[in-house]
């Protein structure tokens, strides 16, 4: 069995596609042939697997709904459990470890502080997928969230993007008032630059509005001869919760019933898309949060937990909309047919308040001047998280959410449109966010060089998806893939995963979990399979040695990850 250690994502390729490129033997802008795809990466923050149309859930995103039906919707598709380690697979195509992302910038424990591989920003070790793009003749831009480092030669203009605007930190207040709330929250507020140079929102600022706007103007800039890459990276719905109130409208019923029928509900949406990530029984319930939660609330409470996920919708629908617009440029300038287009989550839906289950102790008392009135919430004014209840439902069957690397804190839809790729349909290949980059390289037809600007760099760890892609059989070796952070840890064989989670959501130790058969990871197989198990934590142990991590240390009880990142 071989055995390959790559990051599991706090996660499309080795062959061409000959309708989609031609043919290119060397580097450089006079190796790319006249039909050099363009490439449209989209990544939304927070999103649960099941929010969107496509994937079974009934908040409104149509424009969601016309991409897959020209693509394929994949349901075995994993990201890291935090956005940072996600993004920075994503773009170098390695372990989280070898790209500078072993542990979150801002919870980067004790004994790996000042450690290679726990750097905190994408790492020089790593060529990031525009610096190779841009080297090979693309005009390269992006607009979003980045999060992979704030100084000199971290950000954005100084890592293979021509043209960018970005917001530095993890997240923001989305109506440009700094910060998670309507104050500096004490981890730098809200920078955000355009072409390295500083920017301030001005009224009206609505944070995937403007990195729209700003996308759209990158790609309809610059030498129209040469194709583009974009990286168009939203910041919805990553908390605070806050969206237009007409939006908000739309949804202000939708979810008086509770999570536990919201959990109900996406499994039968899910059923019917063709997108259960594993085998549920029909009878569904046991599936999310229990209903004697929400019957155990006020009146009251029940009001305002309707609202916060009516705000949560509410985001996902203006993402939605403006994902439209991209699109509509596209087909309005002829350019949507040679444009591969991917659309994913960072990672699981957070589950941030209240306590015991928060993720973000202490974050609420940071904001006594936010107004937490029931009018208010939604606005720019207010300060709203995630009740994990919620994030559960939507995380359903799959166990827990982000922070975690279960199935509900990694699990994220992904959709493909590309050459060679059937529309409409789905695909259960098993991949990972290290397997984009190599992906999109190939159906650029640009090589997987270890040298890029007179740099030596890691070589590509992640695997070509097209070939099951288009043929739709996952028949490749079963391979190992380890993934460790913040003491969690895990590893997949296949459908096969063996898993630990600390306490207090895990008991510590490690099983073995069918996650075809089991998706909720309910039925601990490693003593009906010792030799399969024996297995995977020989490839954990080696994973440990390569990337250095001290495992008496992690076991340490620590607070958990925090979940604003």
């Amino acid at each position: 069995m071989k055995v390959r250690f790559r990051l599991m994502c706090c996660a499309v390729i080795a062959v061409l596609i000959s309708n989609c490129t031609t043919s290119r033997t060397t580097m450089g802008e006079a190796s790319l042939g006249d039909e050099a795809p363009n490439i449209l990466v989209i990544v939304a923050d927070d999103l649960g697997y099941s929010d969107v149309a496509p994937y079974g859930g009934e908040i409104r995103t149509p424009n969601l709904e016309w991409l897959a039906g020209d693509g394929v919707r994949l349901t075995h598709f994993h990201s890291a459990p935090s956005c940072s380690p996600t993004r920075a697979m994503l773009l170098s195509g390695t372990d989280n470890h070898i790209a500078g992302l072993g542990a979150m910038a801002e919870h980067i424990p004790a004994h790996y502080q000042g450690r290679e591989g726990f750097e905190g920003v994408l790492s020089t070790r790593v060529a990031s997928l525009a610096e190779r793009l841009s080297e090979a003749g693309y005009r390269t831009s992006m607009s979003g969230k980045w999060h992979l480092g704030m100084e000199d030669g971290q950000r954005p203009a100084q890592r293979g993007f021509q043209t960018s605007f970005a917001l530095l930190q993890g997240a923001s207040n989305h109506f440009g008032d700094g910060g998670f709330g309507t104050h500096d929250d004490g981890l730098g507020g809200a920078t955000y630059v355009e072409n390295d140079q500083s920017y301030e929102p001005q009224a009206g600022f609505y944070s995937s509005d403007v990195f729209t706007e700003k996308m759209i103007e990158q790609v309809e800039s610059g030498d129209q001869a040469k194709p583009f890459f974009a990286y168009l990276s939203y910041s919805a719905p990553h908390s605070p919760l806050q969206a237009p109130e007409e939006n908000i409208e739309t949804y202000k019923t939708t979810y008086e019933g509770g999570w536990a029928k919201l959990a109900q509900d996406r499994l039968v949406g899910m059923r019917e898309a063709d997108v259960l990530p594993g085998k549920v029984p029909e009878t569904t319930a046991g599936f999310g949060p229990p209903q004697e939660s929400w019957d155990a609330l006020s009146e009251d409470e029940k009001v305002r937990a309707a609202r916060q996920m009516a705000v949560y919708a509410a985001m996902v629908e203006r993402m939605d909309a403006n994902i439209g617009r991209v699109l509509d440029k596209l087909k309005q300038s002829g350019q949507y047919e040679n444009t591969i287009i991917l659309f994913m989550s960072d990672n699981g839906p957070a589950g941030e308040d209240p306590r015991p289950y928060s993720i973000m102790p202490g974050f609420l008392e940071r904001y006594t001047n936010a107004d937490q009135s029931l009018e208010a919430m939604g606005s720019s004014d207010s300060f709203l998280l995630q009740d994990p209840r919620w994030a559960s439902a939507i995380a359903a069957p799959s166990r827990l959410f982000k922070g975690f690397v279960t199935e509900g804190g990694t699990l994220v839809p992904m959709i493909i449109k590309a050459p060679g790729v059937k529309g409409g349909g789905t695909n259960a290949v098993i991949g990972d966010m290290q397997d984009i980059t190599p992906t999109l390289l190939a159906l650029a037809g640009v090589p997987q060089e270890e040298t890029v600007n007179g740099m030596k760099v890691a070589r590509i760890e992640g695997q070509n998806l097209m070939p099951w892609l288009s043929s739709g059989n996952d028949d490749r070796p079963i391979e190992h893939v380890a993934f460790g952070f913040n003491g969690q840890a895990s590893v997949r064989a296949g459908p096969w995963k063996a898993l630990r989670i600390l306490p207090p959501m895990g008991d510590g130790g490690w099983h073995l979990y069918n996650t075809f058969d089991d998706p909720a990871e309910t039925r601990d197989l490693k003593e009906e399979k010792p030799d399969l198990f024996a297995d995977m934590m020989e490839s954990w142990q080696a994973y440990v040695v390569r990337h250095n991590l001290d495992e008496e240390a992690d076991l340490l009880p620590m607070s958990l990850p925090h979940a604003g990142h």
